[in-house]
């Protein structure tokens, strides 16, 4: 049957920036689908624990710090979700952080932090987990990308440029990574509401101009995309390879 296609039971899912937002709303959905959650964040993971676990499903919370996490580090995140959780099926790299200043002003500190987050550790974080995944000759990684990776955007310069090196990587790791039985993919949502929005929601006059170039008519939000990671995640989506999924309430039409 095709719907068993979608089901997780036995994997096990690793996502970055679990603790709120999209990232705890595609943990709870690998739950929701039978798989075991490792979830990484530098906050507080209590909330999505305890929904995890109320699924029946395990969760191995993961405080780690991509601003400051190198190579070892991420191998060491990788080895810890394999020691406690008895394996890696699934990744997604979630985690992301933006600044924001015009480009003239844009400061080189403001640069390398989101490179680093989004960008760098994303790298580092699939290059381990994908060392793994090759000795089961199977697994998915899931990158977060978003419009940006398609258009300019103003005013997030290091933003920008993150979200296109995010689709670049995914098809360039696709590329060698698929003849190994390692699907890697991305989605690439619209404008969520989310914290990492919070300022451009309340801007009086962006905030209505993006509104209206929705033609979905609304902003998305974490469980919009809840069927698009288990799609990328299950045996369902084994023939996609470097794709970036839009998931934008129709925004890229415009």
């Amino acid at each position: 049957m095709i719907l068993d296609r979608f089901k997780l039971d036995n994997k096990v899912a690793l996502v970055t920036g679990a603790g709120r937002g999209l990232g705890q709303g595609m943990a709870i959905a690998l739950a929701e689908a039978g798989a075991d959650v490792a979830g990484l964040g530098s906050g507080s993971l209590d909330e999505t624990a305890d929904r995890v676990k109320t699924l029946g499903r395990r969760f191995l919370p993961l405080k780690v710090n991509l601003l400051e996490a190198n190579a070892d580090d991420l191998n060491k995140v990788v080895g810890r979700v394999v020691a406690d959780l008895g394996r890696l099926d699934i990744l997604v790299n979630n985690a992301g952080i933006i600044r924001r200043a015009p480009v003239l002003e844009f400061s080189e500190q403001d640069w390398d932090d989101v490179i680093q987050v989004n960008l760098k550790a994303v790298f580092l974080l699939s290059q381990a987990a994908g060392r793994v995944m090759v000795e089961y000759g199977q697994g998915k990684i899931i990158n977060i990308a978003s419009m940006l990776s398609f258009q300019g955007g103003i005013r997030v310069a290091s933003y920008t440029a993150s979200k296109g090196g995010v689709a670049g990587i995914t098809r360039l790791m696709a590329n060698e990574l698929a003849p190994k039985g390692i699907n890697i993919n991305a989605i690439a949502p619209g404008y969520m509401a989310t914290d990492i929005t919070e300022t451009l929601r309340a801007d009086p006059e962006r905030g209505p101009a993006i509104l209206d170039r929705i033609p979905a008519g609304r902003w998305g939000n974490p469980d919009d995309l809840k069927g698009a990671v288990i799609f990328l995640a299950s045996p369902a989506s084994d023939y996609v390879n470097g794709a970036i999924v839009p998931v934008d309430g129709g925004w890229l039409t415009r």
